[in-house]
């Protein structure tokens, strides 16, 4: 993969050496995550079944993001397009760019596999600066509605505003 520098963040593969410095950065806000899902990006890539862009900033990490080729679930599923899942800009690195940074060079690789590329935020406040910036990038609700572990909710039904509430995005190039 072959990503730009730019300032100074650098967005690059994840390695072996940033897992701990990834859950250190969770732990230090207060959040969690377990180590195997790291792992599994890890191994993804090594796999070339998926692509993890880490910011690098200052000698931290500043955020990551991974790219799917395609999915299976979701409005697209078995469609061919890629997904943006897990954009992660630590607390103390925000209102930087870094964001930014991260989705250029993510849509970049999603431009090569198709002409649109796709993700689900969630709904409540918490992800709020997310919601803003996938809006300010082009990014617009896809039209199936609200979707909660992984289904397309049903008009009117019942669901819980948590991290499985999503809306699904799409952005054409």
């Amino acid at each position: 993969m072959d990503f730009n520098k730019e300032d100074d963040v650098s967005i690059r593969p994840i390695e072996e050496k940033d897992i701990n410095t990834i859950l250190r950065n969770y732990a230090e806000q207060g959040w969690s995550k377990p180590r195997e899902v790291i792992e599994k990006y890890l191994d993804g890539q090594k796999n070339n079944c998926l692509y993890v862009f880490i910011a690098e900033y200052m000698n931290d990490i500043a955020g990551y993001t991974v790219l799917y080729p395609d999915t299976d679930v979701g409005p697209f599923a078995f469609k061919k397009i890629p997904v943006i899942s897990d954009f992660v800009v630590f607390e103390k690195y925000q209102r930087k760019g870094i964001g930014n940074k991260i989705l250029d060079e993510v849509e970049k690789k999603a431009c090569e596999l198709s002409d649109r590329v796709q993700l689900g935020v969630g709904l409540h406040s918490g992800y709020g600066a997310a919601q803003r910036i996938y809006i300010k990038r082009g990014y617009m609700p896809d039209g199936t509605g609200v979707w909660y572990n992984n289904a397309q909710l049903e008009p009117y039904a019942n669901c819980k505003n948590d991290d499985d509430l999503v809306l699904f995005l799409v952005k054409n190039f």
